[in-house]
């Protein structure tokens, strides 16, 4: 069963997902977020996705970082880590992964020993960008790409380069994510397919479906059924390794 809950660090979420049935997982699908995971004894990375990513199997527990602060937690650009779970020894080395691994796999909560993890990564970090969550929020808002970028100050390449670093991919790519999300959301609600599209910024039904196939995998009739049948499972809840 999934769960989630606010993290102390800001702008994050700590979630568990227990064991499963095959036939109860879902993809993860893309959500414009990188999440820090921990099962069975490891440590990984889940980086930025553009296409759902086929569900893990057994317990997880994750820190799913607001869009874009990822990478200076991590010292890495998002889009190195595009589409991948990636082992942290894969990036910080197999000694240090291992001694940020065993106070997790010593704690009765490993969910809880995972988010103070996370906070003393944030204490050594710089602090979040303020330009990059006013770009997430004009993109999530529906605010066009261009008009964002003129809202924060930067010119079209800075903002895509900017981008890559922050989100692994470039702003249209991150405004189409976050606008097929809220699309989604809504059709999990039962909101019909055309006032779905039209509610989130979509040309019409078809463009919303051609966005689903796209990058959720998925028609808009199989993601309904689907959530009127298993309990919807948030964005980044990146079970899989």
């Amino acid at each position: 069963m999934y769960a989630e809950r606010a993290a102390r660090l800001d702008g994050a979420v700590v979630w568990t997902v227990g064991a499963r049935p095959a036939a109860e997982a879902r993809p993860v699908l893309p959500d414009g977020c990188m999440d820090l995971l921990w099962s069975e004894g490891r440590l990984l990375v889940a980086g930025p996705d553009t296409r759902p990513h086929p569900p893990g199997g057994g317990a997880w527990a994750g820190v799913r970082f607001a869009p874009g602060d990822a990478p200076a937690l991590l010292g890495v650009p998002a889009h190195e880590l595009r589409d991948r779970r990636v082992e942290l020894a894969d990036l910080w080395g197999a000694r240090e992964a291992r001694r940020l691994g065993e106070p997790i796999a010593a704690a009765p909560d490993p969910a809880a020993a995972l988010e103070r993890l996370a906070l003393d990564l944030a204490v050594r970090a710089p602090a979040p960008d303020p330009l990059l969550r006013a770009v997430v929020a004009g993109l999530r808002a529906g605010r066009p790409v261009a008009a964002t970028a003129d809202a924060v100050g930067l010119g079209a390449r800075q903002l895509h380069r900017r981008s890559l670093a922050a989100f692994g991919y470039g702003p249209k790519t991150l405004a189409r994510i976050l606008r097929l999300r809220r699309a989604l959301a809504l059709v999990a609600a039962g909101v019909p397919f055309a006032e779905a599209a039209a509610a989130t910024g979509c040309a019409d039904q078809a463009h919303l479906a051609r966005e689903a196939r796209a990058l959720a995998g998925t028609t808009l009739s199989a993601y309904a059924a689907s959530a009127k049948r298993l309990t919807p499972q948030p964005s980044g809840s990146s079970t899989t390794a």
